[in-house]
């Protein structure tokens, strides 16, 4: 809670649309918790990546703002917002291949061949390039409220999961429906739809959009990136799936 109200407050003053903070407050005895007050912003949001009852030039509008809003985030100058603290200033693949192999290791009821192979090869194959901007850490249109009748995005929420760390890994992240099949329940992907017929663009247009907005070249080691994003992602459903076998 405390991060959250945090990292959108020093957003408020940027281009990146966040809602409004209105109060923070860390007194227990108010409400049993700490807890923050937070304008309302009217949209509408999508669970689901194909962004069902738009027609084609909406969708393809969306993603690219998208894409320009993820730009704007990993344009700001963290120091200038106050953040400087707000996490480690280097080595984040590293940290995150640590981090997430340990919380995997200590869910796994049995052995997943799969998995085995990513713990070897993520570490050997990390990005020699160390960019460190604001890492939303769960970028993707359920996190994100888009205006009520325009293609454009009005407030990026849910920042648990932010800190100080590598764009691309941002990026990688809301990607991943281009390579998840159609029916998935929650994690339900673009695989499987005619995605010109959608108006949605294909993954290299998408990083297109976003690199041009933010500057960048096409990253050379993009395959890091997804493969991480795919083994954190397993290693968080690894720890529910566990939970679960433990009656929580």
């Amino acid at each position: 809670i405390e991060r959250e109200h945090r990292i959108m407050e020093a957003l408020g003053p940027t281009d990146v649309p966040v809602p409004a903070m209105r109060v923070f407050c860390d007194d227990p005895e108010v409400i049993g918790t700490p807890f923050f007050i937070m304008d309302h912003v009217a949209g509408r949001v999508f669970q689901d990546p194909a962004l069902p009852g738009m027609i084609p030039p909406e969708r393809r509008a969306t993603f690219r703002d998208i894409a320009h809003t993820l730009a704007r985030l990993h344009s700001v100058d963290w120091m200038s917002a106050g953040l400087g603290d707000f996490g480690k200033h280097s080595g984040y693949a590293e940290r995150q291949v640590r981090l997430w192999t340990r919380q995997y290791e200590a869910a796994k009821p049995d052995p997943i061949a799969d998995m085995d192979a990513l713990i070897e090869w993520l570490p050997r194959n990390q990005p020699d390039d160390d960019l460190t901007t604001i890492a939303h850490g769960d970028y993707r249109p359920g996190n994100l409220i888009l205006h009520p009748s325009e293609p454009r995005v009005v407030a990026v929420l849910d920042w648990e999961l932010s800190t100080l760390g590598h764009p691309l890994c941002d990026l990688a992240y809301n990607c991943l429906p281009y390579y998840m099949p159609e029916e998935a329940g929650a994690l339900s992907g673009l695989g499987g739809h005619d995605l010109k017929a959608l108006g949605i663009p294909v993954e290299d247009e998408f990083i297109a959009d976003y690199c041009a907005a933010s500057g960048r070249n096409r990253p050379e080691n993009w395959h890091f990136f997804v493969a991480f994003s795919f083994f954190r992602l397993a290693s968080i459903s690894q720890g529910v799936y566990a939970r679960a076998l433990n009656g929580n």
